[in-house]
């Protein structure tokens, strides 16, 4: 089913999330996404939520979490998600105090060696962009490029947004290229077409998810998942729009590309 492999990351609904938890997932739901991405629980319990999600047939996308967190906390991060059934730890950000070389060194380290341990119990970490990384240079290429280095032992995975690569000047595809079978989550946002260059809903912006969709297909994608860190009108109608278009889009196209729909 193609809505299987659409999920939502719900730090568009934190608000929604922080009032009524249990409610927004039923409500995604409700829309058709097969999957949520955590980022947090917002003060709920996580068995509750796992019991809701086990209700309405969600899926978990995998989890963002704080790179704090994952060193110190990685007992705890991994209960979580054995919790909710999910192979997927991100850190969705670098902390600002280490972006600078020194840094995403240590970053790059610390993530390797949380990786190598538990790759054995079939987990795997990835890392989220945003376009502060091409700021910093580390050993002639830019941050990003540095931290999810395709190389036998570098273990990091990418979790690449295509609105924040398109924001820095980039082709989102051709960026995609190093990072075959190396990237199980797509970030899914669409930038307006304006010069304000803001968030938008996927299919009313300048992106072209089409290509996007295509690389996925033949290079491992797992899940594309909706993320609209701002909206213009209330986040649940977002979140349903991207949704519809998403799903529109990748019934347009070759049918062989994903099955049986």
């Amino acid at each position: 089913m193609l809505k299987d492999k659409i999920a939502v990351q719900l730090y568009t609904l934190r608000e929604e999330c922080h009032a009524d938890f249990p409610g927004v997932l039923r409500k995604i739901s409700q829309i058709g996404y097969g999957g949520v991405q955590f980022a947090g629980f917002q003060g709920y319990d996580p068995q509750e939520l796992k019991a809701v999600l086990d209700e309405v047939g969600l899926k978990t996308a995998g989890m963002h979490v704080g790179f704090h967190d994952i060193v110190a906390n990685t007992g705890k991060v991994v209960s979580d998600a054995r919790l909710f059934d999910t192979r997927d730890i991100i850190c969705p950000s670098i902390p600002a105090e280490l972006r600078n070389e020194g840094g995403y060194k240590q970053l790059k380290k610390d993530l390797n060696g949380i990786a190598k341990h538990l790759k054995g119990e079939g987990f795997r970490i990835s890392y989220h962009n945003h376009a502060f990384e091409f700021e910093t240079v580390i050993e002639g290429q830019n941050a990003l490029s540095y931290l999810l280095e395709a190389a036998v032992d570098n273990e990091i995975l990418a979790e690449l947004d295509v609105y924040w690569l398109q924001k820095c000047g980039l082709e989102p595809v051709t960026f995609f290229k190093p990072y075959a079978d190396r990237m199980p989550i797509v970030h899914m946002k669409d930038m307006t077409a304006d010069g304000e260059q803001a968030f938008a809903e996927i299919g009313t912006g300048s992106i072209e998810f089409e290509p996007i969709i295509r690389w996925g297909e033949e290079n491992g994608v797992e899940w594309y998942v909706v993320e609209q860190d701002v909206c213009r009108t209330a986040p649940m109608d977002c979140v349903q729009t991207s949704f519809t278009n998403l799903y529109n889009l990748m019934s347009n196209l070759q049918p062989n590309l994903f099955g049986e729909a």
